[in-house]
């Protein structure tokens, strides 16, 4: 899995590509997340447009950056899931715990 960031304002966007299978990169990631909460981010949009594929240890990283976000007051949003990724959001039920949004602009409003 390759990632890239940047921070804007509150808001950390994470762009994730590949397979999120919770390698080394997962912990990267989390790093991240890490450093910015500590910035005071309170948003963090993850685009997940470019993912293939999320195995058990991959929806672990995303469970964790939720639950680090929530856990200062903020929010977590996955941007543009494909199809199979979107499915596997459906059958492990996450589509209810996570918001699902087309675009950055979406968590503007």
């Amino acid at each position: 899995m390759n990632f890239t960031y940047e921070t804007k304002q509150d808001r950390l966007l994470i762009k994730l590509s590949g397979d999120l299978i919770g390698e080394d990169s997962g912990a990267s990631v989390i790093e991240v997340v890490n450093s910015a909460i500590q910035d005071k981010a309170l948003t963090c949009v993850i685009d997940i447009s470019n993912l293939r594929y999320i195995n058990s240890s991959g929806i672990g990283v995303l469970i964790t950056i939720l639950t680090k976000f929530r856990n200062k007051g903020g929010e977590v949003y996955l941007m543009q899931p494909s199809e199979s990724v979107q499915k596997l959001l459906v059958i492990t039920k996450l589509n209810a715990i996570f918001q699902i949004i087309q675009s950055e602009t979406e968590v503007i409003k």
